[in-house]
């Protein structure tokens, strides 16, 4: 097959989201309310901003903040987690960063699959944060035994979708026909299914032991447990989805609302009460809780220096106030935040002055020795815009995980980094976000200061 022939990596991840789209909005109703809900206010937003309109279609970031989605799946053993690897780079998405959020309490380790290159985000920025379970986290050795032999035996992938990635590899990608049987195929790994694997039993010790184990190790596949729409205004959204019928949680994770926007905000809805059957001699009936509506909002990726900051900023918040999953003290709790997140500047000359930020660079400064960047901007020889933050942040994640999972879940579980091992069980080793970051500043500039680039 000739190459020309083949669908992009980049059409078929577009096509994939737009599939897994229409098929949670008929799995989840509420997902379908919250989509209608974003698009209204981002509609409201870009109108009252023209601003901010004009900066994202200068930097062609308008087009895909309506197509923007991220999903979650969590899978149970390595052998999964490299098919997911695999399955994936059909779609031009690679695994970027590593999250060990045993830190929070929650059993599994993770990374995110994404598109890297700008014209591929463009074209379409699906995420996937996929997370491998580490039932070795769990004390109980006779009911970690019996995880293990439920997940051996289940294999989450149909036949003709190993078949289509493998043919992908051996030429190079897929046919459009080709294309659209592999969206189909694959879909089927990440649909729900009510039918439990297990006893009710079992799924009820597996539960007492964390409910995530019970999600994970319960079912017949990593159904897709959350779809995350991108919105320009996440506090309007967050104040408006009781109009909706939606009840949002208590606090939106991340940092406070700013006038420069850093990294990323998540809010969500509590997950829903799904009907389970179990198996046995007579089918049981129950039911699961796990699937949830997120929404978040993107800003400036940070440097090391800028994360830190951050880091210590969120810590020093949470060691004063925990947000109370009833938000009792939900007012209390954002007062504080955004008291202390004052430390943190709050204009965008500044974040660069301190290295905090990553910025892309437009326009000419050939031949102008040693260049003020600063000076350039201000006469317009240059302009710059933030980098968006296209990854997660581990609290913000174990936050959302544990505010759907209910404060009676979180549990204490000793913190063990162990990236090297994910990597191994992955297949490949992860893409370190900051590098990527500086790598796309430092082409920027170097390209303004050879001449190469223009403004929009």
């Amino acid at each position: 097959m000739t190459e020309s022939r083949l669908a992009s990596p980049d059409a078929i991840r577009a096509r994939f989201s737009n599939a897994m789209s229409a098929m949670y909005r008929r799995e989840v109703p509420a997902y379908g309310s919250l989509m209608e809900l974003v698009g209204e206010v981002n509609g409201d937003v870009l109108k009252r901003d023209t601003r901010l309109a004009q900066d994202l279609a200068e930097t062609e970031q308008l087009g895909r903040i309506g197509d923007e989605r991220h999903g979650a799946i969590r899978l149970g053993t390595a052998r999964e987690l490299a098919t997911i690897r695999r399955l994936f780079a059909v779609m031009g998405m690679v695994p970027v960063g590593y999250y060990d959020l045993s830190e929070a309490g929650v059993p599994v380790h993770s990374t995110a699959f994404r598109p890297v290159g700008e014209a591929a985000l463009r074209i379409n920025p699906f995420r996937v944060f996929t997370s491998l379970l580490r039932l070795e986290l769990i004390d109980d050795e006779a009911l970690r035994a019996e995880a293990e032999a439920v997940l051996a035996t289940r294999d989450i992938f149909t036949p003709g979708c190993l078949a289509l990635i493998e043919k992908a590899e051996i030429e190079g990608g897929l046919s459009d026909e080709d294309a659209d049987r592999f969206v189909a195929e694959a879909l089927e790994t990440f649909r729900w299914h009510p039918e439990a694997l297990v006893s009710a039993d079992l799924y009820g010790r597996l539960h007492d032991a964390h409910r995530l184990v019970a999600d994970v190790v319960s079912f017949k596949g990593p159904h897709i447990n959350h779809l995350t729409p991108r919105t320009l205004d996440i506090d309007a959204v967050q104040a408006d989805m009781p109009k909706k019928g939606i009840q949002p949680k208590a606090v939106i994770e991340g940092p406070p609302t700013r006038r420069c926007p850093i990294l990323l905000r998540q809010t969500s809805f509590k997950a829903l009460e799904e009907a389970v059957t179990f198996p046995g001699a007579e089918a049981a009936r129950g039911s699961h809780t796990a699937r949830f509506g997120e929404i978040e909002a993107r800003g400036i990726a940070l440097t090391p220096k800028g994360r830190a900051l951050y880091d210590s900023l969120l810590t020093k918040v949470r060691s004063r106030i925990t947000p109370a999953a009833d938000g009792s003290n939900a007012a209390e709790y954002e007062r504080v935040l955004a008291e202390v997140f004052e430390a943190f500047p709050d204009d965008w000359r500044e974040i660069r002055r301190q290295g905090l930020g990553y910025f892309e660079w437009r326009g000419s400064a050939a031949g102008i020795p040693s260049p003020d960047l600063e000076a350039l901007l201000d006469q317009g020889v240059l302009r710059c815009s933030p980098i968006v933050y296209e990854d997660f942040l581990p609290v913000s994640a174990a936050g959302i995980f544990q505010s759907n999972l209910g404060d009676e879940s979180v549990q204490s579980f000793v913190a063990s980094p162990n990236q090297r091992r994910f990597e191994a069980d992955l297949g490949a080793p992860v893409l370190d976000e900051f590098a990527h970051y500086a790598a796309i500043e430092q082409a920027s500039l170097d390209a303004c200061l050879a001449g190469g680039s223009s403004l929009a």
